[in-house]
């Protein structure tokens, strides 16, 4: 298939649940063209070229890095086999975004990271959430001041399954909400406390609590579950202005602001008077358009490998995330004691 010289070639590696996805969205964006895909599975092959005949099917991704006329590719296969992928991406001078988690531990991804930067190539993770218009609204309540200075952040993410065998309901689920609490806060946490349960397979937890603390003293606490009867995706901030608190399943008012917070007091002789300093107002509600967040995250790769620009969840965003799931994992083996976190220098993250 041949491809216009004005569009960005793309090329997806792995049909299974999200690949599909990353097929259509680049297929409808007016810049991008999927030339191919690859999977090992026959059936997964077929289901891709029902939907999509122009699109290339091939049960070897080597044949994909071989394509010149491929700039860029998207890895949605398990994530055992991210990072041997990733790097033969780069290594034949391809971009390429990764679905999360980019790889199993810190260290790989920041040698990706380093393979990316020498080659002047885009490395991109796809924690999608970052582009969710919600949590982009928020980002920008935090950073203009409406909120105030951030005292601690609550994230819920359960469901009745998908239950994952190849790992765990933190690096599945939980990190999602690292990735948005660095994205919201600016930093990375620097210890971490969690507990988990593994209930339907060994070593493998369905279920955990984690506890993050920041240098700034602001606390942030993620609850995931593979085992909920209710599907859940929230998140509160608590400032000391305002409140805001975001729910994703909410199919209107996606993100409420509380104008409520606790006024600091001059001084006080009784608890009643003490009471008053506790304010309350009234909840408003943003305006957010509701773009859906896989073509947000797919714009802005392609901005990226246009400009050659960093991104807004690179490679060393994703490194410091893994470093959160490292010391949680270390944490929960430890009976939840709270464990230093291994990211880069601490430095702030990037809010491109």
């Amino acid at each position: 298939m041949s491809v216009a010289r004005n569009l960005i070639g793309i090329g997806v590696i792995g049909c299974g649940h999200w690949g599909p996805n990353h097929i259509r969205v680049f297929s409808q964006i007016e810049r991008s063209q999927v030339i191919a895909c690859a999977d090992l599975n026959p059936g997964r092959r077929a289901h891709v070229e029902s939907l999509y005949p122009m699109v290339r099917c091939e049960s070897d991704y080597r044949r994909i890095l071989d394509d010149d006329a491929i700039d860029a590719v998207v890895v949605a296969t398990p994530t055992p086999s991210h990072a041997h992928i990733a790097r033969d991406v780069l290594e034949v001078g391809k971009h390429v975004l990764v679905e999360k988690p980019l790889c199993t531990t810190s260290a790989e991804a920041r040698a990706l990271g380093s393979l990316a930067e020498a080659r002047r190539l885009v490395l991109m993770v796809g924690h999608v959430f970052l582009f969710n218009d919600g949590i982009m609204k928020l980002h920008e309540l935090i950073t203009d001041g409406t909120l105030g200075k951030v005292r601690y952040l609550d994230a819920v993410r359960t469901n009745l399954g998908p239950i994952r065998p190849d790992v765990n309901a933190l690096y599945d689920l939980g990190t999602h909400d690292i990735s948005i609490f660095n994205y919201l806060t600016g930093a990375q946490p620097v210890s971490v406390s969690a507990v988990g349960s593994c209930i339907t397979q060994p070593e493998i937890e369905d279920v955990c609590f984690v506890t993050l603390r920041y240098g700034d003293g602001v606390l942030g606490h993620v609850h995931v579950s593979w085992l909920n009867p209710r599907k859940v995706r929230t998140l509160t901030v608590v400032a000391d202005a305002k409140m805001a608190h975001w729910d994703d399943v909410d199919p209107m008012d996606t993100v409420r602001v509380y104008d409520k917070g606790l006024d600091a007091p001059p001084s006080y002789d009784s608890f009643g008077q003490f009471q008053c300093l506790l304010r309350s107002a009234g909840v408003s509600v943003p305006n957010i358009r509701r773009v859906e967040p896989l073509v947000n995250q797919a714009e802005a790769f392609l901005d990226s490998v246009e400009n050659l620009a960093p991104c807004r969840s690179g490679g060393t965003e994703a490194a410091n995330v893994l470093a959160v799931v490292e010391a949680a994992i270390a944490s929960m083996a430890d009976g939840g004691r709270m464990c230093p976190v291994d990211c880069e220098s601490h430095v702030p993250v990037s809010a491109h």
